[in-house]
């Protein structure tokens, strides 16, 4: 779990968009446990820490946003707090905090699937990434109150199970590495690393 800095206080809620709620509630075990000698979230990726180079991207996305940081004793805790806070959402988009790599275009894509459902029906949109299955995980308004009621340590996936059953879950496949690339471990970073100087390297090019 982080302490919140003054520069990662949420945007102005939104109600006409779906809300980006970015989870940074978790202790890190994994990564800790790989060899790290910091918080996954707190570990450097060129100038930036992880969690502001996901919240850089967030930002730069344009779409409304919730840093839920805790602490909460599971993912499903941390999502429902997340949702109860932004209540008012047209609809959620849920990003763990240790995906740094994400693309601002891959969350406004996501959005803007979502904002082309039915709010008042169950929906639900996962990315994937040359099969893997991606994050953020977009969920419409009327899977609020059932995001409300979660807790422990499985996050949403019993509803992305019921929106599966009820044929109400969208595969999106998208071109986004960054949206299946989580800094759990210390060889994760590494590799989050190359890629972000390799990005540095086109953008410089440019």
């Amino acid at each position: 779990m982080l302490g919140r800095n003054m520069d990662q206080q949420d945007s102005k809620l939104n109600i006409h968009q779906p809300c980006m709620l970015i989870l940074a509630a978790g202790r890190g075990e994994r990564f800790l446990a790989s060899g790290g000698s910091s918080h996954k979230l707190q570990a450097m990726l060129g100038e930036r820490s992880v969690l502001q180079t996901t919240l850089a991207s967030v930002r730069a996305s344009g779409l409304p946003w919730h840093l839920e940081s805790g602490p909460h004793p599971g993912m499903g805790d941390s999502i429902a707090a997340a949702v109860k806070a932004t209540a008012q959402a047209n609809g959620w988009l849920i990003l763990p905090a240790d995906l740094p790599l994400v693309r601002p275009q891959t969350l406004q894509e996501l959005a803007s699937r979502l904002a082309q459902a039915d709010p008042d029906a169950l929906q639900v949109i996962q990315p994937f990434y040359q099969a893997q299955k991606g994050h953020p995980v977009a969920f419409s308004r009327a899977a609020g109150p059932a995001l409300m009621q979660l807790s422990g340590d499985q996050g949403a996936a019993a509803i992305v199970r019921q929106a599966a059953d009820a044929k109400r879950l969208q595969r999106w496949d998208c071109e986004d590495m960054g949206c299946v690339l989580d800094v759990d471990t210390v060889e994760a970073l590494e590799q989050a690393r190359r890629i972000w100087r390799e990005r540095q390297k086109v953008r410089a090019s440019k």
